[in-house]
């Protein structure tokens, strides 16, 4: 069975959408205020590795839904240190900080400046100051770089938990700080939060009026609905905050199969399931789809262009680089597609909306000739095409993990103020671009 089903009928369903359109309705909508904005991010998606996840599934002559945006560019993506200069190379903590608050800092800083080591107000932040419905749904735990980014400040990404500040002695709510990401992310009430991350959540608070109770019973005495599986996120009133933890760590990934190894593998096919993902747990386009339900139901039905704002993060098209795994990647890059059929079909339903898709950085995957040689870790797949395609990755010493690469990356949208993402840009200025859309200041 070819992987084309799921990607093909998210395709459908918003050309069916976007025919029943009036005429001019695309033009109207880069132009007038947004009644929502979707940011959706590829941790680790570059140009590589969606070439990768389309050469399997949908074929070279095929499209994803990540390539159907009418507007497309690229924007840069380096760090800086202490002093302003460049780092070439980026985390995801310093990526996410840059469009979270339109301000560069140093790898593995959330939201604070590069030198001061101030907080820096994110767009999720400033969204509900102004009285927006917000939202966060990643496949990593929601203590993560890149969901961290929009709601906490800490000095390093490790401080995830309250049992894990030892790298953040200042941000101690003891020393006066907020805490560790997961109490200040509870302590935001964003209206849903879906991920993983459990763990992170079930440790216990040791500074505060909240010390002794784990993260989790403090989200649940403010409000929150904490739930666990996909039938709880579907049970849950949309009145009321939503938290949901769906696995201790990361959520595992969709599909498996032989990471790449010196010399290469046998030519193999991908096995698009995980017998270590546990039944009940929501795929990321099930998590988006109810999201934007809860959202829209949260949001006041306003003529002044202010709605919601909500990102979706595809987490483990990143990790499963790092472990030169390409059918993992694929697999994750697949499932981020089905995410983006969800939210342009909610485009095409609420034209208002904007919606966004891009990465945080590029990575290490490289595709090959079949003949090629490669000196690092690599494999030949099997395409749904029925051609070999050999992926390489030689970016670290063999057992020391793939790394990040420094090349810009595609960022495409549709909607009102879409035309900002054409040509190359920064990703700080991809914050001005959501601050804009969505009215706020």
């Amino acid at each position: 069975m070819r992987h084309t089903a799921a990607v093909a009928a998210g395709a459908l369903v918003v050309a069916a959408a976007a025919a029943a359109a009036p005429a001019g309705a695309e033009e109207s909508a880069r132009t007038r205020p947004a009644t929502g904005v979707i940011l959706l991010i590829g941790d680790g998606m570059g140009d590589s590795e969606i070439t990768l996840a389309r050469n399997y599934t949908v074929g070279a002559a095929g499209r994803l839904q990540i390539d159907r945006f009418p507007a497309t560019g690229v924007y840069t993506t380096y760090a800086v240190d202490s002093g302003g200069r460049p780092e070439y190379v980026t985390d995801s903590a310093a990526s996410a900080s840059a469009w979270a608050t339109g301000r560069k800092t140093v790898n593995g800083r959330i939201s604070k400046t590069p030198d001061t080591d101030r907080p820096l107000p994110t767009v999720l932040e400033l969204a509900r100051r102004a009285g927006l419905a917000t939202g966060s749904v990643t496949t990593a735990e929601l203590t993560d770089a890149t969901p961290a980014a929009l709601t906490a400040h800490v000095g390093d990404r490790s401080c995830q938990g309250p049992a894990d500040m030892a790298d953040c002695p200042a941000d101690l709510r003891a020393a006066g700080g907020g805490g560790s990401i997961a109490e200040q992310t509870v302590a935001l009430d964003v209206d849903v939060l879906l991920g993983g991350g459990r763990e992170r959540f079930d440790q216990v608070v040791t500074d505060g009026p909240d010390r002794g109770l784990t993260v989790a019973q403090v989200a649940r005495r403010r409000g929150h609905q904490v739930v666990t599986d996909a039938a709880g996120l579907r049970g849950v009133d949309p009145g009321r905050p939503v938290l949901g933890l769906f696995a201790p760590g990361a959520v595992p990934v969709e599909w498996t199969g032989k990471p790449a190894v010196l010399g290469g593998t046998a030519p193999q096919r991908c096995v698009p399931s995980n017998p270590e993902r546990p039944a009940g747990t929501p795929g990321l386009a099930a998590q988006t789809a109810r999201a934007l339900e809860l959202l829209t139901a949260r949001r006041p039905d306003r003529k002044d262009g202010k709605g919601f704002f909500l990102q979706v993060e595809g987490a483990s098209v990143d990790k499963q680089g790092h472990e030169a795994d390409p059918c993992g990647q694929i697999g994750e890059t697949v499932a981020f597609d089905r995410a983006v059929a969800v939210a342009r079909d909610y485009a095409a339903r609420h034209p208002g909306t904007l919606v966004i898709t891009t990465a945080d950085h590029g990575h290490a995957s490289q595709i090959l000739p079949v003949e090629a040689r490669a000196r690092g870790l690599s494999t030949t797949l099997v395409t749904d095409e029925g051609s070999p395609l050999k992926v390489a990755y030689a970016t670290n010493a063999d057992g020391d993990g793939e790394e990040h690469t420094g090349v810009q990356v595609r960022i495409a949208a549709q909607g009102p103020y879409s035309q900002r993402v054409l040509g190359v840009t920064d990703q700080t200025e991809l914050f001005d671009t959501l601050r804009t859309a969505l009215g706020i200041r």
